[in-house]
């Protein structure tokens, strides 16, 4: 039990403390694969704490696959496939229930929660944004410094990405992030490896650019890395945290995959982390680009989180991407609003960020819940739901006769509006029809309704 005796720190949270340590003398090699840990209440007497913190540590590891639990047997190292990292870079310093066509509950995910969004403190820091000279004039090239050194905090705490300001490019949304990488990638990587299905905005993006498509398959229970042995592309596109848009985690050992592959075609991941804040069994899954920077290009939003009107993204870019990077677009102008981007630097420097990010989770857990046990109390046996552990929507796979449009034209009829996810395939689509309901917006009452009215549209 010596390897199990760690000193606490009072800034960060016990059970966070006790995930971290573990997960260090694993990685490190101190625990190997096979070996057994110590139970959750011995775990708990040794440490001197509660039991709900050791299970909450273990529940993280076995959610990220660094262990396993057989059991009573109980838990037990997972093997980690060994990623030959190069000495880690330093970044480069510097109503009615009659029927009615009119549209009355829309199951949208692209969306946020009005209710709960913090208008007055938004407006009062706008506000005072507004008498600062910096506001009258185009903002910085390639971003706000403010905002940008929030952000280096922010990712190293949320994320464990540990990066610097002069590798951080701010933008106005993802697809246009992905439309300038394109400029700068594609002359050396003409192909690129995407998930099928995925995210069809990023598809569109490299389709502008005319890259050669590869599929990596995702199933239901994750992506199929084995089509990394005979791909020909050197670039791929994945969302790790929050697959688009089966929902599903990559884990430790896929993670771990991914980047030995990176580094031995000498090819980068582009990491679209869209959501990663919003996981709702365990504590959100640290960052590829925690692994190894020098082959992950981090991409990241405020409009999922926060307000899509904004309209404020970021990417993290290797230290070899940097100054190709700016060389090539060094006569564009920033494209983000520089008030919305000094208005945020303050909004994190103020700690409401991290104050909006704990409520938000906490309002979309239950909504999540709450959309979850409606369907499964109006449908039973007759639905699927995929992806209720995160994320601001759930798909819905339904045992029916009739086809996705066919059950979306029927919703509508009922005045519900639910969306598509045959788009979102390279090849073959869901062989049920499957679609995408979002929650975020919606009230309690409004699930309710919505739910119900779905329900009469596609009885039999």
């Amino acid at each position: 039990m010596d390897n199990f005796i760690f000193l606490f720190n009072e800034k960060e949270a016990k059970y966070k403390q006790v995930y971290q340590q573990i997960k260090v003398l694993i990685t490190q090699g101190t625990l190997t694969p096979n070996d057994s840990l110590p139970s959750i209440r011995k775990l708990a007497e040794t440490l001197q704490v509660s039991r709900n913190t050791t299970l909450t540590a273990y529940e993280q590891l076995v959610a990220e696959g660094y262990i396993r639990g057989e059991g009573r047997k109980g838990y037990f190292v997972n093997a980690l496939e060994q990623v030959f990292l190069q000495e880690q870079e330093q970044p480069i310093m510097s109503q009615p229930k009659s029927n009615t066509t009119s549209l009355l509950f829309d199951f949208r995910a692209g969306a946020v929660d009005q209710q709960h969004f913090p208008m007055k403190t938004w407006r009062q820091m706008s506000n005072q944004v507004l008498q600062e000279p910096s506001c009258y004039q185009y903002g910085e090239m390639f971003g706000d410094p403010l905002l940008k050194e929030q952000l280096v905090q922010y990712l190293l705490q949320a994320r464990g990405v540990s990066t610097n300001i002069e590798n951080i490019v701010i933008g106005s949304s993802t697809q246009q992030m992905l439309l300038y990488l394109g400029f700068l990638l594609k002359d050396h990587f003409p192909s690129i490896l995407l998930e099928d299905p995925g995210y069809n905005g990023a598809r569109e993006a490299f389709q502008l650019h005319h890259f050669s498509i590869e599929a990596m398959p995702v199933l239901e229970t994750g992506a199929q890395l084995d089509v990394l042995t005979h791909c020909q592309s050197r670039l791929v596109y994945v969302t790790p945290s929050h697959h688009f848009p089966y929902g599903v985690s990559m884990n430790i050992q896929q993670r771990q995959a991914l980047i030995q592959w990176a580094q031995q075609v000498d090819g980068f991941i582009l990491e679209d982390d869209y959501d990663g804040e919003f996981r709702y069994s365990q504590q959100p899954f640290p960052a590829l680009a925690s692994i190894d920077p020098s082959r992950v290009i981090y991409l990241g939003t405020f409009s999922k989180s926060f307000l899509p009107g904004v309209r404020l993204s970021y990417m993290v870019l290797p230290n070899a991407l940097v100054q190709p990077f700016k060389e090539r677009f060094a006569q564009f102008e920033q494209n983000a609003s520089s008030l919305h981007q000094r208005t945020m630097a303050q909004f994190m420097a103020q700690g409401e960020w991290t104050r909006h990010i704990k409520r938000m989770r906490m309002t979309y857990k239950q909504k999540m819940q709450h959309l979850v046990q409606e369907l499964q109390r109006q449908f039973g046996q007759q639905v699927t739901i995929l992806g209720e552990q995160s994320g601001l929507y759930v798909l819905v796979k339904i045992l029916s006769p009739l086809s996705e449009q066919q059950l979306i034209q029927r919703a509508a009829s009922y005045g519900v509006k639910v969306y598509p996810t045959s788009p979102f395939f390279l090849h073959e689509t869901a062989e049920q029809p499957m679609l995408q309901l979002g929650f975020s917006k919606l009230t309690m009452e409004e699930i309710n309704l919505g739910v119900e009215r779905l329900k009469e549209a596609w009885q039999p």
